[in-house]
């Protein structure tokens, strides 16, 4: 696994696990909700460099695309 794997696989955990707690949601609907996102084929994709970025920015990108 490369670092960058590793990196956007740990905020990936960590947006769910935030997105769980702020929004009382299930793991399931946390993931559903942040991996079908375009802030999350952002973090997918290494170019972009948003996995260099906090779980709290990342959280912030998600919540901006959704106008929440």
């Amino acid at each position: 696994m490369s670092k960058e794997t590793f990196m956007i696989e740990s905020l990936t955990r960590d947006v769910v696990a935030l997105l769980m707690e702020e929004r009382g949601l299930s793991m399931r609907e946390a993931m559903d909700a942040f991996c079908s996102s375009r802030t999350f084929d952002a973090l997918s994709k290494p170019e972009t460099g948003l996995f260099f970025q906090s779980p709290a920015y990342v959280l912030d990108e998600f919540k901006n695309e959704k106008g929440n």
